[in-house]
């Protein structure tokens, strides 16, 4: 019987892997290279399947193995740059990305070197500039690029610049836009004092994501600065149930804030609360 070329197990593993059966995809892969230790696509493929299985740095192991054969492959240098920076390493990470843009400048080799550096700036405050500049570089290339407005929105409201920041996270939410966006618009609106929008936002943010405890919690807040203490309990209870560690964030609110309320008695509160 014939056995299966490295092609054939490719062409096999891709459609499992293209169907969600990412378990068959990484049994054939490792079959083949039980054969073939070396194959560059094989190691490739198995490194994408095993990324999308969050055993990151196995499949480290493994795109190394397909560069070591054929380190001038643009999609394989993207996909080690990638790994490497859902790794926290991110010298390797710009040093794989850099020779992507050398080997074949491509939107998303540029998109991922912005992301590296925007999450490496978390430790490197130095990169922050470059984090910026890296995301403006994208936007006015792709003015519709909702990632890079809304990253640019969270850095500008980092910065105190918040005008600016609103205008970026509501272009970022015009498009379908995940929690995150909405949440940080909400911060921003709540810093130029537009109540009734942060609220707006607030709410958004959990029709996404309902168990946004965060914003539940500021949900509440602006509820409260409003008048609204009935809806800011409610809102309240919700970040309540989401996350109890929040109560005491939950009672400095209630008894701070102007339209608040004085509870003396802890175990009320929570009862509220429940």
């Amino acid at each position: 019987m014939t056995q299966p070329t490295a092609e054939d197990i490719v062409r096999r593993a891709t459609a499992a892997f293209n169907a969600g059966r990412r378990d068959e995809a990484q049994r054939l892969c490792e079959r083949g290279l039980a054969r073939q230790p070396g194959d560059p696509t094989l190691n490739h493929l198995l490194a994408a399947v095993l990324a999308s299985k969050g055993e990151i740095e196995t499949a480290r192991r493994h795109i190394a193995a397909s560069l070591a054969n054929r380190p001038g492959h643009a999609t394989a240098q993207l996909l080690a740059g990638r790994l490497a920076r859902m790794a926290g390493d991110f010298d390797a990470a710009l040093g794989h990305l850099d020779r992507v843009i050398a080997l074949a400048p491509q939107r998303e080799a540029f998109l991922e070197k912005a992301r590296t550096l925007d999450q490496a700036s978390l430790e490197h405050v130095t990169l922050r500039p470059q984090a910026r500049a890296a995301w403006q570089a994208i936007l006015q290339v792709v003015p519709s690029n909702a990632e890079a407005a809304a990253r640019l929105g969270r850095l500008a409201w980092e910065d105190g610049e918040h005008t600016l920041a609103a205008s970026l996270l509501e272009r970022a939410a015009a498009q379908e836009a995940p929690a995150t966006v909405w949440f940080d618009l909400g911060l921003v609106r709540q810093d130029l004092s537009d109540l009734a929008g942060a609220a707006a936002a607030y709410r958004k943010a959990l029709a996404i994501k309902s168990d946004h405890a965060e914003a539940a919690l500021n949900l509440g807040t602006v509820l409260q600065d409003t008048g609204d203490l009935d809806g800011a309990m409610q809102a309240y209870a919700t970040a309540y149930r989401l996350r109890p560690a929040m109560f005491g964030s939950i009672a400095m609110a209630l008894t701070s804030a102007p339209h608040g309320r004085l509870w003396l008695d802890a175990a009320a509160l929570r009862a509220a609360l429940a």
